[in-house]
């Protein structure tokens, strides 16, 4: 589980340190930095995918992404006793990510590279300039596993150090040379760790939307990210996860309801959602958006593999706001099994998270530009260091 997330130099984050718990909720007013945030944690993802150079090229480079207030904003600033005004820059320009975890602990830097020797098409490329990985939640020199600064990387070997790789390509992570890098299990530890985060995000409830076609059915114990694979994650539960759970968060949302999958045809599973009052059961053409999404969350939050931690963004869209507290109780019973962060501005699914004693409520909001949490001071932070 992560304990912290820290983020430096990311679009309205200038600096932001966040104490995390098994489920996390993120919320706060339209503009306070959520979707910042919630992009943060993507690109720490992408860092075990091998795609965070992309990544940082689909958000319009990494020029683009840097904070675009002044380094430091003084209290008289704050005050309004002076306009906000810039100085000259004590820090050369990172973009940084990190987090603290139970066992291992990671951080990342990313620059701009120097004016090359020869010409390239490839000038504003980012460049990963830093990473290491520790022991414990907290940095020290002591703590460092490996540490990886420009091109060199190195591990620690008891009180020694043994060099894994000179001449790493800049544009590369750690965990993209698992197999070339000797004696690296933290490495690979770590990568297959953020590698098991999931994002929902992006279900599709339209009369187009995957979810609706009756599909080619296998054995699908992790929902995929667009939802294209629902009945069969369906039967999945059913079959070797929790059914009593899949039919009490039916009923609980639709009350007399039950659904069935049929996959006599061909191999290819369909929903059929029965309803009191109805002659025949319904098709996933036939649902409303929102019960169809309902059924997405359901897929996902009943995984029988829990990842290491699932995020959603905006879980409440399309949904009746009466089904948001069996949603809530739905995510509570996830995060008994994985750690979970909720985006959400839906007052009642707030509500209802905020019930549960372990809710780790996150308020942001915006104050000049930038983003901070809401009632965090210097000394309620958790004890954060970037590795120099």
């Amino acid at each position: 589980m992560l304990t912290t997330l820290a983020v430096a130099n990311y679009r309205s984050i200038n600096s932001l340190v966040m104490p995390l718990a098994r489920l996390n909720l993120i919320t706060g007013p339209n503009g306070s930095g959520k979707s910042n945030l919630y992009r943060a944690l993507r690109l720490l993802a992408e860092t075990a995918q091998g795609g965070v150079i992309n990544a940082l090229a689909r958000e319009g480079g990494l020029n683009s992404t840097f904070w675009a207030g002044p380094q430091n904003i003084s209290r008289r600033m704050r005050n309004g006793e002076v306009e906000i005004q810039g100085g000259p820059r004590t820090e050369v320009k990172r973009l940084r990510l990190g987090f603290a975890g139970e066992d291992f602990s990671y951080a990342i830097s990313l620059g701009l590279p120097a004016p090359p020797g020869a010409p390239t098409a490839f000038s504003l490329d980012p460049e990963i300039k830093r990473e290491c990985i520790w022991a414990g939640p907290l940095y020290r020199p002591a703590s460092l596993l490996v540490d990886r600064k420009g091109p060199m990387v190195r591990a620690r070997e008891g009180r020694e150090w043994d060099v894994l790789a000179q001449k790493l390509p800049t544009f590369d992570s750690l965990f993209d040379q698992v197999g070339s890098l000797r004696s690296s299990p933290e490495v690979l530890r770590l990568r297959e760790s953020i590698r098991g985060w999931r994002f929902y995000d992006h279900f599709r409830s339209d009369t187009e939307a995957p979810a609706r076609q009756p599909q080619l059915g296998t054995r699908t114990p992790v929902l995929h990210h667009d939802g294209r694979d629902l009945a069969a994650a369906l039967q999945t539960i059913r079959e070797i996860g929790d059914p009593e759970a899949l039919d009490a968060a039916i009923a609980d949302a639709f009350p007399g309801a039950r659904l069935e999958i049929n996959a006599a045809a061909g191999g290819h599973f369909a929903i059929e959602f029965y309803q009191q009052g109805l002659l025949r059961p319904l098709s996933a053409a036939e649902l409303s958006d929102g019960t169809l999404r309902y059924l997405l969350l359901i897929a996902a939050l009943l995984t029988p593999r829990p990842p290491t931690m699932m995020v959603l963004n905006e879980p409440e869209t399309s949904l009746h706001p009466d089904l948001l507290p069996a949603l809530a109780r739905l995510i509570i019973r996830a995060s008994r099994e994985c750690q979970v962060w909720v985006v959400s501005h839906a007052s009642r699914l707030i509500a209802a998270l905020e019930q549960d004693t372990s809710c780790n409520c996150i308020v942001l909001e915006k104050t000049l530009g930038q983003t901070e949490m809401v009632g965090q001071g210097m000394l309620d932070q958790p004890a954060w260091h970037w590795p120099d």
